[in-house]
């Protein structure tokens, strides 16, 4: 029964999560979109990983919610897209805001 509650915490946390990705994607399109979800997303887990314990809540935030909001294949796929000058800038600014704005996260999520 345990195993069942965990999978359906995942899957709340996965339809929201998908929900307010298409609502930004539809909000803006196209390659920001993906930047902003992937920085916001490494924020919101580095705080969510130094400042809840609980597991269930971890299940519905981090594993269901987050993993669907933030998005690597739709990255790879724009990045892909836009060129090799464009899309090497993307990849840089996805790692670099992503990497500040988890340390950040964690940061906040720890209270310092």
């Amino acid at each position: 029964m345990e195993r069942l509650v965990r999978f359906g915490l995942v899957a709340a946390g996965g339809f929201a999560g998908a929900a307010l990705r298409y609502a930004v994607g539809l909000a803006l399109p196209g390659a920001p979109s993906t930047l902003v979800v992937n920085v916001l997303g490494s924020f919101a887990l580095g705080a969510l990983v130094t400042s809840v314990a609980d597991e269930r809540v971890r299940l519905v935030l981090a594993t269901g919610l987050l993993s669907s909001f933030t998005t690597y294949s739709t990255f790879a796929v724009q990045t892909t897209a836009l060129g090799p000058f464009w899309g090497s800038a993307n990849v840089i600014a996805n790692y670099a805001f992503g990497f500040v704005a988890a340390y950040l996260g964690i940061r906040t999520g720890a209270g310092r």
